[in-house]
């Protein structure tokens, strides 16, 4: 097993082409890596997406700054014009990647690999990773040192399993699709039957389908379908500690941020924002262009696009939120108030004091 892990840096009008962007500044100009406005060198490459750091541009050291073009005009060293900075950030963060799991080739001499396993001879297996029968691995695709790749499974191309990955039985990975270290995919489903006070466990016999273009936290777990198939849509990102419970499907181009859970046979829809720590109900429709805030429970279906939050507001003084947490709990007795004073008002006017004490008993 080998990699190649040497790199020497790209000319600055390389950079620009492949961006698309407008070079103003010394092409020749080598950049060997990327760093932020304050710390970078006369060899590294910045951006400048937030106008809240444009001072830190005025004064950089950096070879060469991602900008747009209102911004370029006030910046002192070379520039790279684009429309959306952060997007010209992101694709050339790739160029000086120099992650050496994803430089592998071969197959290490630890592995364990089925003989009716089918590898192409581009794609890589780490140390002792476990490869079963029926396993089929697409061009150029990296299996992490410690994965578990389960009978039958099928990963498309330019696929990076990071390490100790542990993906279970018949489960299929489209292509350009990255899974962080620790994740699950295909566990079985949290499905059992009540019977005579006791669980009756109801075998999970469907799958877990990802589509293509997906990322896919730490530890984050995914599980099998009862029946049909836990379905992830092409685009999809998933952030760490995520749970995804069986037969959900999760439309195209959705996000959903670290710690939140979705439970079984939920439908999400595409170009959805989950934030993080959200908490979905079971057996719901999300619909397309959906944001759900941070810490939100949503026990309904939402079946119109727009932002959606729960809860009671913000972190405060603890001495604050009790007073707040009383007043929660006379909500209903407050409510009831006002729908007398309403009725009180329609009939008589202005109500007397007596009244209003009357209300208190």
């Amino acid at each position: 097993m080998s990699d190649n892990n040497s790199f020497s840096g790209m000319r600055l009008s390389e950079i620009a082409e492949h961006l698309g962007a407008k070079l103003m500044g010394d092409g020749d100009r080598h950049i060997t890596g990327m760093a932020t406005l304050k710390k970078a060198d006369a060899q590294q490459l910045s951006f400048l997406a937030n106008p809240k750091y444009a001072r830190d541009m005025l004064t950089t050291q950096a070879g060469a700054v991602i900008v747009s073009e209102a911004m370029s005009v006030k910046c002192p060293v070379a520039t790279l014009v684009l429309a959306d900075p952060y997007w010209g950030y992101a694709r050339a963060s790739r160029l000086f990647d120099r992650n050496p799991v994803k430089t592998q080739t071969g197959v290490h001499p630890s592995a364990r690999v089925s003989d009716l396993a089918v590898i192409h001879p581009s794609a890589s297996v780490g140390a002792n990773a476990v490869i079963e029968s029926g396993v089929h691995i697409g061009l150029r695709s990296v299996i992490g040192a410690g994965c578990v790749v389960g009978d039958r499974v099928r990963i498309g191309n330019d696929c990076l399993l990071y390490p100790h990955v542990t993906l279970y039985h018949d489960v299929e990975i489209g292509d350009n699709v990255i899974i962080q270290s620790g994740a699950v995919i295909g566990s079985d489903g949290f499905g059992f039957a009540p019977y005579q006070s006791r669980w009756e466990k109801i075998a999970q016999l469907g799958s877990v389908r990802i589509g293509h273009r997906v990322e896919i936290g730490a530890n984050t777990t995914i599980d099998r379908g009862a029946l049909d198939d836990t379905v992830i849509g092409n685009d999809v990102i998933i952030d760490n500690l995520v749970q995804i419970a069986h037969n959900v499907v999760i439309g195209d181009g959705t996000a959903i941020a670290g710690t939140s859970a979705v439970a079984g046979s939920t439908i999400i829809g595409r170009y959805c924002i989950i934030a993080g720590g959200v908490g979905i109900a079971g057996h719901l429709e999300i619909a397309d262009h959906v944001h759900i805030r941070g810490m939100s429970m949503v026990s309904k279906s939402l079946k119109q696009a727009g932002s959606y939050s729960s809860g009671t507001g913000g972190a405060v003084e603890t001495s604050v939120w009790q007073k707040n947490a009383v007043n929660f709990r006379r909500l209903s007795q407050m409510q009831n108030r006002l729908s007398v004073l309403e009725t009180v008002l329609k009939k008589n006017g202005q109500p007397k004091t007596d009244q209003v004490s009357a209300l208190d008993d």
